[in-house]
């Protein structure tokens, strides 16, 4: 009997330190949940053109990191997180040149562009949109002691020098200035204001916040708008800014508008005000 008992009481020990092991090795007595890797929103945008998106130094105002020690600021990029946040995703800008975006989202180097750009059908012959999440009007951009300051119809820019950017409506529609001395597209915003600014151009197209930017950091500039049939007519393109994605991605531009859809008419103005507000005085 005695063989016994000790042989009892070994494996009662034994089992005992067995499940004291476990005890200390899962604290409150619960299986520890697996960690669930959250998956990362790749957005691409090329970070000068404000008031949508621009470069800073700081992550002041909610600018988010670009990786090289510089930061991204903008209507954007407050978008880009709100829609990122909504999604359950970690939000990284990749900062790109413009006419490199549709390819580096083709490509697979990112997953969306949210970069003020619009959805035009020339645009969706390689790439899709979400729905819209800003509609502007275009105007544009002179001299505020220039001879083009009180205009208040396209046609005034008659024998101008005007252009617009790359690859963009802004440049297609000046085409409809009769008889004006269309210049040669440039590759972003910074450059157009340099060179209006030194007199190489008479003017530059571009969306109203865009010029609302330029005017504020620029003291020497101004920008006209038109009225009706005064102004540009967008039966060619469209003024209304979507989310790029790459075609065929249903599931992906459903949750994208889905995002969209909660972010508020009042939101988006008030990221907008704010954007105006906050971008750095030497963006443009």
């Amino acid at each position: 009997m005695k063989k016994y008992s000790l042989i009892t009481l070994s494996i009662a020990l034994m089992l005992a330190c067995c499940m004291l092991l476990v005890a200390c090795g899962n604290k409150g007595g619960t299986t520890p949940e697996p960690e669930v890797e959250t998956k990362i929103l790749r957005v691409g945008m090329e970070c000068a053109y404000a008031p949508f998106n621009w470069t800073q130094v700081d992550d002041s105002n909610g600018a988010v990191a670009l990786g090289d020690g510089t930061y991204a600021g903008g209507y954007d990029v407050e978008i880009a997180k709100r829609v990122a946040e909504i999604m359950g995703m970690e939000l990284q800008i990749v900062k790109t040149e413009w006419d490199g975006l549709p390819p580096s989202l083709t490509s697979g180097k990112i997953d969306a562009i949210i970069a003020g750009m619009t959805n035009t059908a020339e645009r969706r012959e390689t790439i899709d949109f979400t729905d819209d999440y800003y509609t502007s009007d275009l105007v544009i951009v002179v001299l505020k002691d220039g001879p083009y300051a009180n205009a208040t119809n396209i046609q005034e820019f008659s024998g101008a020098k005007v252009t617009g950017q790359l690859a963009t409506l802004h440049y297609d529609v000046i085409d409809q200035i009769v008889g004006v001395d269309k210049q040669q597209a440039m590759k972003d915003f910074p450059t157009m204001v340099v060179a209006l600014s030194s007199g190489k151009i008479d003017g530059y197209v571009s969306e109203r916040p865009g010029a609302i930017s330029a005017a504020a950091s620029n003291p020497g500039l101004t920008f006209v708008g038109f009225e009706g049939d005064n102004g540009f007519d967008y039966s060619t393109g469209d003024v209304s800014i979507a989310i790029g994605i790459r075609q065929n991605e249903a599931d992906f531009k459903a949750s994208l508008n889905a995002a969209l859809n909660q972010i508020t008419a009042e939101e988006r103005a008030q990221y907008m005000e704010s954007a105006v507000k906050n971008q750095p005085l030497s963006e443009e």
